[in-house]
């Protein structure tokens, strides 16, 4: 049960948005028949220790509805109100994702971020705002808004992915619409900058992209860094928050630099690893391996990496001075808790 009701989203929002969400992704037995409590229980653990106010709960793997909603269950029931458990609204159609935000809301999410599904491919402005107000109308949890290039809904809807015009009409029509996760246009902070502009005063504004994070807080207030796979650095992203909302700019900028040759390789890899307008869960897996997080093997399909990419990733964070973990990448794809 949320802490707020439908009325008071927005204002619970920028009150309790505050903070820094990282990922979770499933873990799975080895026979890949059932989730992993266990292992679940870690990385809820983990992301607790080092400073995260939430997790994505994420569903863009091979996982049934029923076991999604089991694993959120478990995140609940591992953090408590320790954790602001946000539902990741990335299923195939309209109806499961109407299904799955009604199961996530009585598995205790809060927070609902709101993806397209590959198969959905509107012409019309009319039609975005069509499906994003069914799923805001069908939950009474705060829905955040994600304008992102990964939906490809630009050029042929707008360059920026979802228009401000668009967002005008929603926010004004969907009064759960608590925040924006403002990726439109990416790479670029024109759309972070246009929707703190148009719509800071009345929702939550979050940027996710920890490199831009660090240098646009410095210009501008913001209270939300959700949701990315921040686990890459540990502790790193949610320490630097605080000395930003603390003002510690010099602090922030040490750590920013600290942390750049580790970025510099993630960035690089990108194309490889994330190419074809999709997010590569099983690298964002082994990220959060190397921080202390499970790991473990994902079922089919899924996206792979290899022995170079993880070399690469190890070895950019003992660059910034880190200490990721060194057992042998065979551990990795058995995870930390094994069942």
């Amino acid at each position: 049960m949320a802490r707020y009701t439908r009325a008071e989203a927005r204002d619970w929002a920028r009150e309790n948005l505050v903070g820094v969400v990282n990922c979770t992704i499933p873990s799975f037995t080895g026979d890949l028949k059932n989730i992993n409590e266990k292992a679940i229980r870690h990385d809820t653990r983990r992301a607790i220790e080092h400073g995260f106010m939430g997790t994505l709960g994420v569903s863009e793997v091979a996982i049934q509805l029923p076991e999604y909603l089991d694993f959120l269950r478990i995140i609940k029931d591992e953090a408590g109100d320790r954790l602001l458990l946000t539902h990741h609204a990335s299923w195939s159609t309209l109806e499961q994702n109407l299904e799955a935000v009604k199961g996530a809301e009585e598995a205790g999410a809060e927070l609902v971020l709101l993806s397209y599904p590959p198969n959905f491919y509107p012409e019309s402005e009319q039609e975005i705002y069509d499906y994003t107000k069914a799923v805001c109308d069908a939950t009474n949890l705060g829905v955040m808004l994600f304008p992102m290039y990964l939906w490809g809904f630009s050029p042929r809807i707008h360059p920026s992915d979802i228009p401000v015009r668009l967002i005008r009409r929603l926010i004004d029509d969907c009064p759960n619409i608590v925040a924006i996760k403002a990726e439109g246009g990416f790479p670029s902070i024109q759309s972070v900058i246009e929707c703190h502009r148009h719509f800071g005063d009345e929702v939550v504004i979050s940027m996710p992209i920890e490199g831009e994070l660090i240098p646009l807080s410095q210009i501008m207030p913001i209270q939300f860094s959700a949701t990315s796979d921040h686990e890459y650095y540990g502790p790193m992203i949610p320490r630097v928050f605080q000395l930003l909302r603390e003002s510690k700019y010099d602090d922030a900028a040490d750590i920013y630099w600290q942390l750049h040759p580790a970025r510099k390789i993630k960035g690089g890899l990108a194309p490889a690893l994330h190419g074809g307008a999709f997010i590569n869960r099983q690298a964002w897996k082994f990220q959060g391996w190397l921080q202390g997080y499970n790991g473990g093997p994902l079922r089919q399909p899924t996206q792979r990496i290899h022995d170079a990419q993880m070399t690469a990733l190890r070895k950019g964070l003992i660059d910034a001075g880190l200490e990721p973990s060194m057992d042998p990448f065979r551990e990795f794809f058995i995870g930390r808790n094994p069942a």
